[in-house]
């Protein structure tokens, strides 16, 4: 799939105030691979991307390579912005085939280069459920879907919001293979939140944490050391979970 050139960059300073919560995440990130964002409930993650996506207004300025989708009075829709979104819960319209709402994200690709729905079905293992109805697919099968109808919208920036959240143990296990398979295949720059530090050890190339609404620096992801990504809050909840499942903690 093509996407942006590996020399260039996703830029963004963002700065707003939703409610009591203010946002000010300014960074730039190569616009290759997938970049994690981690932070505690609460952090702006969600708040964020929406506003990367332009679901959300905030002010200054977002560019992916050449494309400006925000900045200096302008303000690109999110349907012309060449982003796709998968969210936690996969969204897809009831009364389609999975087929159909493959097609539905197509129709959004313009005349963006990128694969056709045979390529985005084998490459994430949909070709046997093309006739189904949402209702009749499995968790980590509709979110297959929805991540399918994104790739098909040929964007040139995946933004994924916690996609593995909703499902259970073995819905994650069947799911993480096809992400990993698509970090490997893609050249399309990916943003991924999170707060599972064994999942980003397997998906991501970078990490990004996020605190009160701001990023700290940009760092390779410790993929032989996953507990190296959590933050001491994050470390010490996992501690209690240890205690309360009986298991010891320490030497």
């Amino acid at each position: 799939m093509t996407g942006p050139a590996e020399s260039s960059e996703i830029r963004f300073s963002l700065t707003g105030a939703f409610g009591d919560f203010r946002l000010a995440a300014a960074t730039t990130l190569p616009a290759w691979g997938v970049t994690a964002i981690m932070g505690a409930s609460g952090a702006g993650k969600t708040t964020l991307l929406r506003c990367l996506a332009g679901l959300a207004r905030a002010e200054g300025h977002v560019a992916v390579g050449e494309a400006v989708w925000q900045g200096a009075g302008a303000f690109t829709p999110t349907h012309l912005r060449g982003v796709g979104y998968v969210f936690q819960e996969p969204s897809l319209l009831a009364h389609l085939s999975v087929r159909a709402n493959l097609a539905y994200g197509a129709r959004r690709a313009g005349d963006r280069p990128g694969p056709g729905l045979q390529e985005v079905a084998g490459m994430l293992g949909l070709e046997g459920l093309m006739h189904r109805s949402p209702a009749a697919l499995s968790g980590g099968e509709r979110q297959r879907v929805a991540i399918g109808r994104a790739l098909l919208a040929r964007p040139i920036l995946l933004l994924m919001d916690e996609p593995l959240s909703s499902l259970d143990a073995a819905s994650k296990a069947e799911l993480l293979p096809y992400l990993e398979q698509l970090h490997r295949s893609l050249r399309l720059p990916v943003i991924y939140v999170s707060h599972d530090a064994l999942e980003v050890a397997r998906l991501a190339d970078r990490v990004v944490r996020m605190e009160a609404g701001r990023l700290t620096a940009v760092r390779a992801a410790a993929s032989s050391d996953p507990l190296a990504i959590l933050g001491e809050d994050e470390i010490r909840t996992l501690a209690r979970a240890a205690l309360a499942a009986g298991l010891e903690v320490g030497g």
